[in-house]
């Protein structure tokens, strides 16, 4: 979720759409618009027939404004456009999330290899929705209702990537202490880390601890670490503690990540000793 916010109205039913997918949601406009005339309805007996004002209906139209959900329901219905404008839904929802989040979740489908080491919180494709929501809850100054909503929204979207075919070989290192901060409380975090058991059943994802009495850390100064390797051999890399955690894709900078991200992995808890390790800490809890 980007820490700078979107531009929501008042009464937080949408946001203003960024350039990149400006065309889409015009496009939306006029569909809705052709439909509305072709229904003999003014922009105002719209908005007075599905709940909304007539402003925001024109500004649907515009292309100024992205619809929720029941907004698109109400106006297919009453428009009687066969589910032609309902079926934006998707497409709306993903404008929606943050231009970073999107971002994110474009390299990730493109992926055919994530590798992450996470210190503070678990990984985003690894949390609960519930353990999510209450990650966002913590955050200060605090997100908005709605701000939260489309950031959990998004983040599950992105879980759909261990459905995708052909699947990313996925490999995610965590501390102990994420396991073990009950964010949300007790009961979130004992579902949260029945989701990792689940998740590390799967025959591409590698879950592995870095215990806390871990004498030696190749991670203990570089902060989170996330490389992305793609189909055509090319990759994206981003780390907390270097190149001013800005992601990088040249072949040394990237490197120097592939070399600290591996020592990590060595340094941590195999696989069969962290699966064990979360199960006695599930039992703790």
């Amino acid at each position: 979720m980007s820490a700078d916010g979107e531009s929501v109205d008042e009464a937080g039913w949408d946001v203003e759409p960024e350039d990149e997918i400006a065309s889409v949601v015009e496009a939306l406009g006029h569909q809705q618009k052709r439909w509305r005339e072709g229904a003999g309805l003014s922009a105002a007996e719209l908005g007075e027939a599905i709940g909304y004002g007539e402003d925001q209906v024109r500004k649907v139209e515009r292309g100024a404004r992205i619809p929720r959900p029941e907004y698109l329901d109400a106006a297919d219905r009453v428009l009687g456009a066969n589910g032609f404008i309902s079926a934006m839904k998707e497409e709306m929802a993903k404008a929606r999330y943050p231009k970073k989040v999107r971002e994110l979740a474009k390299l990730e489908g493109r992926a055919v290899e994530i590798a992450a080491y996470g210190n503070h919180n678990l990984h985003g494709l690894l949390q609960t929705g519930e353990y999510a929501r209450a990650l966002f809850g913590t955050r200060q100054p605090a997100y908005s209702p709605d701000q939260v909503e489309r950031g959990l929204a998004a983040r599950m979207a992105r879980q759909a990537i261990f459905e995708r075919s052909p699947v990313p070989d996925m490999t995610f290192v965590q501390e102990e202490v994420t396991l073990r901060r009950p964010i949300g409380g007790r009961m979130i975090l004992r579902a949260q880390l029945e989701r990792l058991l689940e998740l590390a059943q799967l025959p591409n994802v590698t879950i592995q601890v870095m215990p806390t009495d871990c004498e030696e850390h190749a991670g203990i100064e570089g902060g989170r670490i996330q490389l992305l390797k793609f189909g055509d051999g090319t990759a994206v890399g981003r780390s907390e503690g270097e190149f001013h955690g800005r992601p990088v894709s040249d072949p040394k900078q990237l490197r120097i990540l592939e070399l600290r991200y591996g020592m990590i992995r060595a340094q941590a808890l195999t696989p069969r000793e962290s699966l064990a390790f979360i199960e006695r800490v599930r039992g703790e809890t």
